[in-house]
């Protein structure tokens, strides 16, 4: 029978999740209360200043839903999409692919535009593409495509879109707390990311955030969002002001989201960027050393999610059994193009240190020399 003190400790080095400080765990363990007591009322105001600030936005409406950064990613398309509107979606890999699937199943009219994977999209692309097919109500793009390890530059494509009159929803699961993500700066509309990569916070919460033009389009639906538990309108009427209910937030959850984020800003914004790019050219070079190279736009590569191409001869599936079962360090294999082909090493949040970078590199020197 299972026990919680079944469970091996691992480095977790993969797309995610991250490490977890203990701190986080501490507070995860604290007694749960009710999600109306006036103190659970009080963090959840707390959290919300916190995601504020961790998104650089004075957004308004900002918030962690209920759910993975996959439920980020529906809420943000449910709420702003209407049945029959139109949606360019940037596809470079499969997270992209994803939010069309969710779009088309929003009801949306998609219109994709493409690149190969491991590249990123340039602003000539997405007005051409606005050009040859729009308008669109709504564009949406991933900042950190977690598949290829590829790094969107956003502030020209958010440049485009909006002389093009759309709205810009922005993909920042991997990148939030790991690399800049300026919402206001950048003039973003919708942003959703996930608390499992570089917040180092177990998966469960999906922070969002909109924009004061993303919500007066929510606000002015026609008609009533496709998803009642992802509801924008429904669930700010909880976060905000008049604390109705309309589910029970998962309590515990939010007491390490708000300690988590509490780490973030301890350490600071530009030193936690620092230390992510930091780990990335540490992990390069020796990697690099051993014949390695990456599957991304030498150009775009993120700090976080280092895609790594297996070399001719090394089944990589077996590498990374060996690395898990001989060293606990968990890695990702490729996914969709890149499956079979690639190794996805995460250094994300608490997993971005020289220990973990150490570590990985000796594993696979170890490994790489017996193939």
């Amino acid at each position: 029978m299972f026990e919680a003190a079944d469970v091996t400790p691992r480095m977790l080095m993969g797309p995610g999740p991250s490490d977890v400080s203990e701190r986080v765990l501490a507070a995860m363990a604290k007694p749960t209360i009710g999600h109306l007591d006036p103190r659970f009322l009080e963090i959840l105001n707390e959290l919300r200043g916190m995601l504020r600030d961790v998104f650089q936005t004075k957004n308004d409406l900002t918030l962690a839903v209920s759910g993975t950064g996959s439920a980020g990613m529906e809420a943000c398309v449910v709420n702003l999409i209407e049945p029959g509107e139109s949606m360019l979606v940037c596809v470079n890999g499969v997270f992209g692919a994803r939010m069309a699937d969710v779009a088309e199943r929003s009801g949306a009219v998609v219109t994709t535009v493409s690149r190969p994977w491991g590249e990123v999209f340039t602003a000539d692309d997405i007005k051409d593409a606005i050009a040859d097919k729009g308008p669109f109500k709504l564009v949406g793009i991933v900042h950190a495509e977690t598949s290829t390890g590829a790094a969107q530059p956003i502030e020209p494509i958010s440049r485009a879109v909006h002389e093009g009159g759309a709205l810009l929803l922005v993909d920042a699961v991997t990148s939030l707390g790991g690399m800049e993500v300026a919402v206001d700066d950048w003039n973003i509309d919708a942003c959703y990311s996930g608390t499992q990569k570089c917040l180092s916070c177990p998966p469960g919460l999906a922070p969002v955030t909109f924009s004061p033009a993303a919500a007066d389009v929510i606000m002015q639906r026609k008609t009533k969002v496709r998803s009642w538990y992802l509801d924008m309108s429904m669930m700010m009427q909880y976060w905000g002001r008049e604390r109705l209910y309309h589910h029970t937030a998962p309590i515990n959850m939010v007491y390490g989201l708000h300690e988590a984020l509490r780490i973030v800003l301890e350490e600071g914004l530009p030193a936690r960027w620092q230390r992510h790019a930091a780990a990335h050219d540490t992990l390069k070079k020796g990697l690099e050393s051993l014949g390695l190279s990456y599957l991304a736009d030498p150009a775009h590569q993120l700090p976080m999610l280092n895609a790594v191409a297996a070399p001719e001869g090394v089944a990589e599936a077996e590498v990374r059994t060996a690395l898990l079962e001989d060293y606990s360090i968990e890695i990702g294999g490729g996914l969709g193009d890149f499956k079979g082909k690639a190794w996805r090493i995460g250094l994300m949040g608490e997993s971005a240190t020289k220990r973990h970078v150490t570590a990985l590199l000796e594993g696979f020197s170890a490994l790489l020399a017996g193939t």
